[in-house]
């Protein structure tokens, strides 16, 4: 038995978890699986927001091609951004929506600085989704795109739906919706065999849902993407396992190529990877869910096209140029270009990044690097 082993057995004999799977390795394999609990290596798992670094790059094969820029105006692909409004306030119950100072480019879109941000961690959002009954982006409508921005673009980072405007923007300009994209140009390509939209096929490799309870124990909790949506949210709508999830990851350590097949070209890996803020940085995300706790990230963290960009080396862990992000039921990943390491480490419970998870992400962590 590895110290991996014995970390993930104690996450679960401890009750950070009910289950957990974690890989880990480089550009040329997996160096190591392994598992707690029930689950299995081929169990299926809601990613949630690790599908928003597929969107990501889905949008960087475009600029790769010259089909898109990075500094392409939102509005100049899809018009519908013209209807989006920054809160600006209320008159009785009434918002009042004003248009933005600067322009939303697909850059603000892909590092969360467009000023559309999450119900979950900005009080404005839910108050403005109660008072005009605006639904939640994970209804699956189109018209939940909308929406208000609570900052100007460029100005603030903030946690929302921008990857799915995102998805959108990729759909408009390749022409195929944005499902068939990803599965023609990113999981048959890399061999994502269990990688997809639907859970259709995967029903009895799918992971249960748990939420810890008041009495500190697990409980069994429904929730998925929603099925068969008008739109499909690149911010959330993926099922994917973690060999699938690492072939992704492999590709990046790669700089764009997996097994003979390239995706993006060595210069779009790159600044696919680089800080593209524009001088803003990542802020501490302070939960208003009891679905998550607050989330707060070590390493200088700023954010690339593809997730979060850490830029400081963390002792011990993750080397300065890591890119890492999560899903809301604990799958986490991260990769580490200098050291040529990825990895992930999966669940499926709730609250999001709760200390008990963390602690065991931490170690998980510590043991790969330590390796």
């Amino acid at each position: 038995m590895t110290d991996i082993d014995s970390i993930l057995d104690q996450g679960v004999t401890e009750g950070a978890v009910p289950f957990v799977l974690a890989m880990h390795g480089d550009a040329e394999g997996i160096r190591y699986v392994g598992k707690a609990g029930d689950v299995s290596e081929d169990t299926v798992f809601r990613i949630f927001s690790m599908t928003k670094a597929i969107g990501s790059l889905a949008a960087m094969i475009l600029v790769d091609r010259g089909k898109l820029s990075l500094d392409t105006p939102v509005a100049e692909v899809l018009p519908a951004w013209n209807d989006v409004k920054v809160l600006d306030g209320y008159e009785g119950d009434k918002p009042i929506l004003r248009v933005p100072k600067t322009v939303a480019t697909v850059r603000h879109l892909a590092t969360h600085t467009s000023g559309m941000e999450y119900e979950f961690w900005n009080s404005d959002v839910p108050d403005f989704m109660e008072k005009t009954g605006h639904p939640s982006i994970l209804s699956g409508l189109t018209s939940s795109l909308n929406y208000p921005l609570t900052t100007d673009p460029g100005t603030r980072w903030g946690y929302g739906p921008n990857t799915d405007w995102l998805g959108q923007v990729v759909e408009a300009v390749d022409g195929r919706r944005i499902d068939a994209f990803c599965t023609e140009e990113i999981f048959e390509p890399l061999g994502m065999t269990s990688t997809a939209f639907e859970p259709d096929g995967l029903e009895d490799r799918l992971a249960s849902v748990a939420i810890r309870g008041e009495d500190g124990a697990f409980g069994p909790m429904e929730i998925a993407p929603p099925p068969q949506p008008e739109v499909y949210g690149m911010g959330h709508a993926l099922y994917s396992t973690a060999g699938d999830y690492m072939r992704f990851l492999r590709m990046i350590l790669n700089k764009g190529t997996l097994d003979g097949a390239r995706l993006l070209s060595e210069d779009a890996v790159a600044t696919m990877l680089a800080d593209q803020m524009q001088g803003l940085a990542f802020e501490k995300m302070n939960s208003i869910s009891p679905l998550t706790a607050d989330v707060e990230l070590e390493g200088d963290p700023t954010h690339s096209v593809m997730a979060v960009l850490h830029r400081a080396d963390v002792p011990g862990k993750r080397s300065a140029g890591t890119n890492s992000w999560a899903g809301v039921l604990n799958t986490h990943y991260w990769v580490d270009p200098k050291k040529n390491v990825a990895a992930v480490i999966m669940t499926q419970t709730l609250p999001f990044v709760e200390p008990p998870f963390l602690a065991l992400y931490d170690a998980f962590e510590r043991a790969v690097y330590a390796a």
